[in-house]
């Protein structure tokens, strides 16, 4: 039966090591289709490196929280789920983003789009992906495995939807509610999960089904903290990596 496979990556947070090594996978596996959800920049001292190879090669992008705050100097709001300190670093971190992000990659990062609609004709039929950064209506709010889908999951088939694709909490997970396969494909360069390592998402979308498969990928995990700790970004976010 005739498929098609693409590779998702998402919340690299400036992390241009773990986003190498993702790469690397992803071609060693023969997969030549790369999207990105978003949230390119922050936490780690590669911003500009990190776009400039998403740039490179050509890998269709969207507009994540992150990103956002970025390109257009947007103020940082404290979250419910932060406590005082990582409050705190958060605020140092991104103001490091918006002195240290060249120009012309904070304009390039305000045109990203917020959302992108896969469509896949495989013998005689379609399948359509939709990709957020983080919800179908905003690329702040998170979507948890626990989280009831009822609702979203309604909208979506009424859109004819088979499956749809995001990141932003930085936890992986597959789960299907009333036929549609929701994706988490967690994050590459600052994920939350016990093991830390970097998280992408393969879909295979055939005439049949869309199928998900979540990778992780080692990476120097030590090294990437090192350079955090080198450089004026608060050692918090090295000290978080090397909590695996």
């Amino acid at each position: 039966m005739k498929s098609v496979q693409i590779a998702i990556v998402s919340d690299i947070h400036a992390n241009l090591i773990a986003l190498e090594h993702v790469l690397a996978d992803i071609d060693n596996r023969g997969i030549s289709q790369i999207y990105c959800l978003g949230d390119l920049v922050d936490f780690a001292p590669w911003g500009n490196e990190v776009i400039s190879l998403v740039k490179k090669r050509g890998i269709p992008c969207l507009l994540g929280n992150h990103d956002e705050r970025i390109a257009y100097d947007i103020a940082v709001f404290p979250l419910e789920h932060h406590d005082a300190i990582e409050t705190a670093n958060r605020d140092k971190a991104i103001a490091h983003s918006k002195q240290t992000i060249y120009s012309d990659n904070k304009e390039w990062l305000g045109d990203l789009p917020f959302s992108l609609t896969l469509t896949f004709r495989i013998d005689g039929f379609f399948k359509r992906v939709l990709l957020v950064h983080a919800t179908p209506i905003s690329n702040e709010h998170y979507i948890f495995e626990k989280d009831n889908k009822q609702s979203i999951a309604s909208d979506l088939i009424n859109g004819d939807i088979d499956a749809i694709v995001m990141g932003h909490t930085h936890y992986s997970y597959i789960q299907k509610e009333s036929d549609v396969l929701f994706v988490n494909c967690g994050s590459v360069g600052r994920s939350k999960e016990v093991d830390r390592k970097a998280s992408y998402s393969i879909l295979t979308i055939s005439a049949r089904d869309v199928e998900a498969e979540i990778i992780k990928v080692d990476y120097p995990i030590s090294e990437v903290a090192q350079a955090i700790y080198q450089s004026e970004i608060p050692d918090f976010y090295a000290d978080f990596l090397l909590q695996s």
